[in-house]
């Protein structure tokens, strides 16, 4: 189970790894827009447990969603324009093209779903993911919203005050993920909020529970 610094947890009953489901290789192309998972692949296997969207073309997969697949040997990727195998590093370095945060995004996205939850892209104010429960993606709407923290990159306390505020409006569970300097993954649930008299919070420092 997934527990937070006061204690709270995540339920995670009955959860399992992903590695522990059979591998399947399913070819993918790298698209401008992502990685194309072709309608004459399984593409409804991996949108009925949370990933991609869907296209006329088949299942757009985001780059992290692509890493996570890729690196447990369920998709292959091929270049769209050279013809040649993507590797994990190639496409990674891609992601990092259009996102600075790219390596902090997948290894929580990877994190949550070694946990067994099932992961969608978030929606503004800072928001990085929705987390659903397991059996719950496609039932009902995502139980936390995560907000994705890189101990050292200064968050304002008005950001995420107002982050916090949004999520209560839609009386969701705000988790901040906080990955420390030693790599590791720390998450906070956030119920209410008192800032410090500093103008900007860092890392393990920006929240008051």
């Amino acid at each position: 189970m997934l527990k937070d610094k006061r204690g709270q947890r995540m339920k995670t009953d009955n959860m399992t790894d992903e590695t522990q489901q059979k591998k399947v290789s399913i070819k993918a192309l790298l698209i401008k827009e992502g990685v194309l998972v072709p309608s004459s692949e399984d593409i409804e296997g991996l949108s009925s447990r949370g990933y991609g969207r869907p296209d006329d073309r088949g299942l757009i997969l985001n780059f992290y969603e692509a890493l996570y697949l890729l690196s447990k040997g369920i998709i292959e990727i091929i270049d769209e324009e050279t013809n040649e195998n993507v590797t994990f590093q190639s496409l990674l370095r891609k992601f990092r093209s259009i996102n600075e945060d790219a390596w902090v995004k997948f290894l929580i996205y990877r994190d949550l779903r070694s946990r067994g939850y099932a992961v969608r892209e978030g929606f503004g104010f800072g928001i990085d993911f929705r987390v659903y429960e397991r059996g719950e993606y496609g039932k009902d709407a995502a139980d936390y919203l995560v907000f994705g923290i890189q101990e050292g990159k200064p968050v304002t306390v008005e950001d995420l005050a107002k982050t916090l505020k949004y999520v209560q409006n839609l009386k969701k569970k705000l988790i901040l993920a906080v990955l420390n300097r030693r790599g590791e993954l720390v998450y906070y649930s956030l119920s209410q909020f008192q800032p410090y008299n500093e103008t900007q919070i860092e890392g393990d420092k920006s929240a008051e529970t």
